[in-house]
């Protein structure tokens, strides 16, 4: 068991202590040469979660988007999920087997406005790369599987300090089930999907894990805890 970081090392090293003591490698995903290396130390893996993704919490409208902003938006969401599906697909051809699991959002699904180059990464991880990777890999491995998580409002280290009780509150209006979702929710997902006795006959899904969201308001009223 491998886990990636690129700068929170204190994070990686406490979830490999979690998982009895899981090899921890650094890498920048948006850079060719260390995702190649990456693999290198990672010697031959049977799964592969592709998680690593930068939401820019800043609100700009696409005509005010400048496009530094656009371009390290594409690299750091689709450009590092390219980079570690070619790594691990690499491997695969060499195994003749393996699951990958791409993480997109629900910014994907349905937009993001403010966030147009996020959910333009996103909408490409869960639609045209996952449905290409999954009719691909079947001509190097008869029953390799690639399928996605979209996760909706997901409490972490990247969103928490955009998550004030008034954005829960009116986020949360658009879910049935009225509450954010926590790592562990979508960590669980990834799980199923990754798994061959689970999932051996799913490939090409797309799992949506947030909370019954639809785009709409679903409760009037305001929460009451």
């Amino acid at each position: 068991m491998v886990v990636h970081y690129h700068r929170g090392r204190e994070r990686a090293d406490a979830l490999a202590g979690e998982l009895g003591g899981a090899l921890v490698v650094g890498a920048d995903l948006r850079v060719e040469a260390e995702v190649e290396q990456l693999f290198e130390e990672a010697g031959e893996l049977d799964v592969c979660a592709a998680v690593a993704g930068v939401w820019p919490s800043e609100d700009v409208p696409v005509w005010e988007l400048p496009l530094e902003r656009w371009e390290a938006t594409l690299a750091a969401n689709l450009t590092a999920t390219f980079l570690t599906a070619r790594g691990f697909l690499r491997q695969v051809a060499e195994r003749g087997h393996g699951s990958l699991v791409l993480v997109a959002s629900t910014a994907g699904l349905v937009g993001e406005a403010g966030h147009a180059d996020y959910a333009a990464a996103k909408s490409a991880i869960a639609h045209g790369l996952l449905l290409s990777l999954k009719n691909e890999v079947v001509r190097i491995a008869p029953r390799a599987r690639v399928n996605a998580v979209c996760p909706g409002w997901t409490e972490s280290p990247m969103t928490r300090g955009s998550l004030s009780p008034e954005t829960l509150d009116r986020v949360t209006r658009t879910m049935a089930l009225r509450k954010v979702a926590q790592p562990e929710d979508v960590a669980r997902q990834v799980v199923v999907l990754a798994s061959d006795e689970l999932s051996g006959h799913v490939t090409g899904q797309v799992v949506t894990v947030a909370g019954g969201m639809e785009g709409r308001v679903v409760h009037e009223t305001p929460f009451q805890p």
